[in-house]
């Protein structure tokens, strides 16, 4: 069952976060959309609710960024849109995160589609007729 959000502004943004932190205790989410749409917005969001103490910006030169939170605990935060292949996250130990119980935010997740564990949320953020929502798909 798709459910939708409305996230046009901030505000409803920031406590659809919080909802989709509290769904289950599954900590893995791939982000869907394009250029622009506000994933890593939403990331920030999360990691805010999270209580991320480290500024959280966009990975896609880094491929991977790690934070933590005020109890030490790590979070990493993914952006695959310049990997041409799934070779490249194999080399960065992708396998490794996603099984090391920490949150793992997913930007651009096509590529590896394969690697995600059966139990993962699936987001989608779009803009439709000048308003942006976000699907939660899985």
């Amino acid at each position: 069952m798709i459910k939708s959000y409305d996230i046009s502004t901030l505000d409803k943004l920031s406590s659809v976060a919080l909802e989709l932190l509290s769904l289950t205790d599954n900590r893995i989410f791939a982000l869907y959309g394009g250029l622009g749409v506000g994933k890593t917005t939403l990331v920030k969001y999360m990691c805010n609710h999270l209580k991320v103490v480290d500024s959280v910006s966009s990975p896609t030169f880094s491929i991977v960024n790690e934070y933590s939170n005020e109890t030490s605990n790590p979070i990493f935060h993914f952006d695959f849109y310049r990997l041409d292949n799934i070779e490249a996250a194999r080399k960065i130990g992708f396998d490794v995160y996603l099984n090391s119980n920490a949150y793992c935010f997913i930007e651009w997740p096509n590529l590896i589609e394969s690697y995600l564990p059966c139990k993962h949320h699936a987001i989608k953020l779009e803009e439709v007729q000048d308003k942006r929502q976000l699907l939660v798909l899985k």
